[in-house]
């Protein structure tokens, strides 16, 4: 079975090594000098604003894209001479859902199987195996084209899975989906990582990378920023709790800054990041100073921390 025998994959080396990699397209710097490994059997994400070298890094570690400059070393081995070894072990969900829309949803998997010389037969379990694992048994004779937009990226990452990979790389597997058919794609990809698959993810959604990573790294501009558990990060760089303020005041922005305390002004609105031990009474003195009801307390999140390093501007 191929979801009982991920467990066993489990080693001590890591999955992934990458040294002062680097990535240019003409005068474009899209990685510079990044460094970060990946250990066996954890989620690891990859998160940054649109044009920060994600995809570019994700690309050359399935081989996809050559680097230009540093050390990748992937299972142990160097991308640049064992490509087809390390592609064999590996399954990757592209942004698209580059599936055959002329073939039905069992033929995708086996088409995309013989990639990898898995006989027919086989093949033909695997794929319904990896159906009745994604709940899209029912669907198995629906032509591709035909799935709804969450059906078609749980085939795409059925179809990652056929080769009975030891890394899955996702590539922004949820963009788009509505908040049911992401939710069924976190539970799938929990319950793989739980059986001891290693996962290296990139996604937009804070809540997705909080919820499914060991540990993630933010890069912005081809650099890394940070590297952590997404836990650890949020208690570093935001606390244990933000208070917002709507329309701040100029006397209560001097208090802040007489204060010392770490916040981002937006000029309609105030953030105030709780390192206080006492954030309930720092919101209360605050609030004190809020005309109305523009104050409000909660829990810090991993969003306040991608906010804060990489800064709020639209990026296109």
């Amino acid at each position: 079975m191929i979801i009982d025998t991920m467990e066993a994959k489990r080693s001590m080396e890591p999955v992934i090594e990458a040294t002062s990699l680097k990535k240019t397209f003409g005068d474009l710097v899209a990685v510079d000098g990044l460094s970060f490994a990946v250990e066996s059997g954890e989620c690891f994400g990859i998160l940054g604003p649109n044009g920060a070298g994600k995809t570019s890094t994700i690309r050359m570690i399935y081989g996809f894209s050559p680097m230009t400059a540093g050390d990748l070393n992937v299972f142990g081995m160097d991308i640049r001479r064992r490509y087809r070894a390390v592609k064999n072990r590996i399954g990757v969900c592209q942004q698209e859902n580059n599936l055959d829309p002329d073939l039905t949803v069992v033929q995708n998997l086996e088409v995309y199987a013989g990639f990898f010389n898995v006989p027919r037969r086989e093949a033909r379990s695997r794929a319904l195996e990896l159906l009745s694992f994604m709940s899209l048994e029912n669907r198995r004779d629906t032509r591709a084209m035909e799935l709804s937009g969450g059906m078609m990226r749980r085939l795409v990452i059925a179809r990652a899975l056929i080769n009975n990979p030891d890394l899955l790389i996702l590539d922004e597997p949820t963009t788009g989906l509505d908040p049911q058919s992401r939710h069924q794609v976190w539970e799938r990809l929990e319950e793989l990582r739980s059986r001891g698959l290693s996962i290296l993810l990139t996604t937009h959604y804070m809540d997705e990378a909080a919820r499914l990573c060991d540990r993630l790294i933010i890069m912005d501009k081809g650099k890394l920023l940070v590297e952590g558990s997404p836990r650890d990060l949020v208690e570093r760089f935001a606390g244990r709790h933000v208070i917002e303020v709507a329309e701040p005041t100029e006397n209560l922005r001097a208090w802040v800054r007489e204060r010392g305390l770490q916040s981002d002004d937006l000029g309609h609105r105030l953030i105030v990041f709780g390192n206080e031990s006492d954030s309930e009474g720092l919101f209360r003195e605050i609030a004190g100073r809020c005309p109305g009801d523009g104050c409000l307390l909660r829990m810090a999140t991993l969003e306040d921390v991608f906010l804060k390093l990489t800064g709020r501007e639209l990026r296109e």
